[in-house]
């Protein structure tokens, strides 16, 4: 099996100055890694395209989600963004000034070749990395519920047209209405 890192992701995960993303390795180690050594487990991703690669954290990444406290709440920010230019703003919300622990494991998020075509990543492996889950336990996080709306839209608006799975859904929201993710310049 062989696996990329796509496009989409060196710019989401490996941005200058964020400490909020991957650290510790460049790009091509994190690549060379994850086409080194066997993964502690392999997930069913929301889609029959999409696994996740199980990792004990061999980098700097700290954990994504912080639960939201009495504490922490006065850090809490919001506003619109896109993840690119093609897309539409969405109402997202983080931290500032946190910076949680190193994460236990980092689950790596990949999509077929087909798939990656589909989304017009021409990818000439196997696999191609489109995200990282830095987590506490060997299990997923649940995606982002803009994540399952913006995918039920289809590739045109950056989503990979799965349609909403309601269970799935709220399991996100759950989720997502307790924890928020961070964010910090170095």
């Amino acid at each position: 099996m062989s696996i990329v890192l796509s496009d989409f992701a060196k710019k989401r995960l490996f941005p200058k100055n964020r400490l909020d993303k991957i650290q510790g390795v460049t790009t091509a180690e994190f690549q060379q890694y994850i086409n080194d050594h066997e993964p502690l487990d392999t997930l069913d991703g929301y889609a029959p395209f999409c696994k996740l690669l199980v990792y004990k954290n061999w980098t700097d990444t700290r954990l994504m989600a912080i639960e939201i406290t009495d504490n922490n709440r006065p850090q809490l920010r919001s506003g619109y963004e896109a993840r690119t230019r093609k897309e539409l703003p969405v109402l997202a919300r983080w931290f500032e000034g946190i910076e949680p622990p190193p994460a236990s494991y980092l689950l790596v998020i990949v999509y077929d070749r087909e798939q990656m075509h589909k989304e017009g990543d021409k990818i000439d492996a196997d696999w191609g990395v489109v995200g990282v889950l830095p987590t506490a336990e060997a299990r997923e996080t649940p995606l982002n519920p803009i994540t399952i709306l913006r995918n039920a839209l289809g590739v045109e608006e950056g989503g990979s047209g799965v349609a909403i799975d309601r269970k799935a859904y709220q399991q996100a929201v759950d989720f997502w209405d307790k924890h928020a993710t961070w964010r910090t310049e170095k």
